[in-house]
């Protein structure tokens, strides 16, 4: 089996390339996250935000209890 040095060259130029434009998308990517993401996604909702998973029902709700695997079912159905 006989490589030639041109094929070696051109295919280890192209990792090269392919690599450097993965690198490049990886923090195109990466700025576009960080513009499209909020400051802080962990502070404390404020305004008309409600909890969404509480330990106890709501007083006169009228709908059966749930359980605990029906309400992460229920949470998860809703894609929250």
């Amino acid at each position: 089996m006989i490589i030639s040095l041109r094929q070696g060259l051109r295919f280890i130029r192209f990792i090269i390339v392919f690599a450097g434009l993965v690198y490049l998308f990886y923090h195109v990517l990466d700025l576009f996250n960080g513009w499209i993401s909020p400051v802080d996604q962990y502070q404390m909702p404020t305004g008309n935000a409600v909890k969404v998973f509480q330990e106890t029902d709501w007083p006169g709700n009228g709908e059966a209890r749930l359980t605990l695997a029906e309400r992460l079912r229920l949470f998860y159905w809703y894609g929250e």
